[in-house]
């Protein structure tokens, strides 16, 4: 029974290479400048158009919010040891009501967390440059405004999407009016990622997350991002290559259990490729592959392989006193908590 629930999961090596040749294929429409808007792999210009040198110096605030914590750090780099030589950084929790309420009050929490930081650092009197990692798909106008696309990762704020989220989080330290920030770069945290390797390796060009959701950024040649004047340097693009297969040209791998995933999410059709599971070669183990599993649905797709042995076969009916229909509300825990 158990090889009979794991079977879909096992994939030729033929099939892996049809999705690579497919991902390539939504890639270059995420780039062209009239294909764009229906790729599903949208390709977003970050407007970043180098990775560090070395020459980067002073003193910075940063957020991060991407999953249902969020982190404020400060951060101080010296020229001339080419290092970062101060970095002090608090998590704050997000709660549920918040990341389902209206986005005024997500963006006034967001502002009291990073008010109690600078007391807690006696930071409150200077007007710091901020780097702001907003990890959902937006579209970036300039390196300080970025428009939402749409929520992901369990968030479902209102007042939010189709909003400069910018403006949204200097509204809300503004309307505390007991502290100013500075400048502001706004970031996906693959290109946070990219850039934070830029000390150590200077070669490094590509960035990949793999946790509450997944998603990769690259340098890209200018010539060819279609969307955006100019065809000298380079840009890291963002490749939001989570919605990769919300066209329906992943339906050909869906399990059943993606199916359920992805009817049960909050936004059903969004982000196919976060919610698939991990894919194994048939000629390998699963401990031998690359998986995608996710903290955002690695429990409810271990949930519903347990629970399928027991709605349908031999063990149908047998419920061995556990609620096996569906998790209960109080048991329901993000993976971030268990690791």
């Amino acid at each position: 029974m158990v090889d009979e629930c794991l079977q879909p999961f096992r994939l030729s090596v033929s099939t892996l290479q049809s999705v690579s040749t497919r991902l390539k294929k939504d890639m270059i429409r995420g780039l062209g400048k009239h294909t764009h808007h229906r790729a599903p792999v949208k390709m977003l210009p970050t407007f970043v158009r180098a990775t560090p040198d070395g020459t980067e110096k002073g003193d910075f605030l940063a957020l991060d919010l991407g999953g249902t914590n969020f982190r404020v750090l400060h951060v101080r780099i010296l020229e001339d040891e080419q290092r970062v030589v101060k970095m002090d950084s608090q998590i704050c929790a997000i709660p549920q009501e918040i990341m389902l309420g209206h986005g005024e009050k997500l963006f006034d929490h967001i502002a009291a967390c990073l008010a109690e930081f600078l007391d807690s650092h006696e930071l409150k009197g200077q007007t710091l440059p901020l780097g702001f990692t907003f990890s959902f798909p937006c579209e970036q106008l300039d390196i300080d405004k970025s428009v939402l696309i749409r929520w992901t990762k369990g968030f479902n704020c209102s007042g939010v999407e189709g909003e400069d989220v910018v403006r949204l989080l200097r509204e809300a330290i503004h309307r505390r009016g007991d502290y100013d920030i500075g400048s502001v770069a706004m970031v996906n945290d693959t290109v946070g990622t990219m850039m934070s390797c830029g000390y150590r390796d200077q070669s490094c060009e590509i960035g990949m997350i793999i946790g509450t959701g997944t998603n990769a950024c690259y340098m890209e040649e200018m010539r060819n991002v279609k969307r955006v004047e100019g065809e000298d340097g380079r840009m890291c693009i963002n490749t939001e290559w989570g919605g990769f297969g919300d066209d329906g040209s992943l339906r050909d791998i869906q399990t059943d259990f993606d199916l359920v995933v992805d009817k049960t999410s909050l936004n059903p059709g969004i982000h196919t490729y976060v919610f698939h599971p991990a894919r194994t070669p048939s000629n390998q183990s699963p401990a031998g592959s690359a998986s995608l599993l996710t903290d955002d649905n690695i429990n409810t797709k271990i949930q519903q392989i347990f629970v399928k042995p027991h709605t349908t076969g031999p063990l149908k009916g047998h419920r061995g006193g556990q609620n096996t229909d569906g998790r209960p509300k109080r048991y329901c825990k993000y993976s971030g908590i268990l690791s």
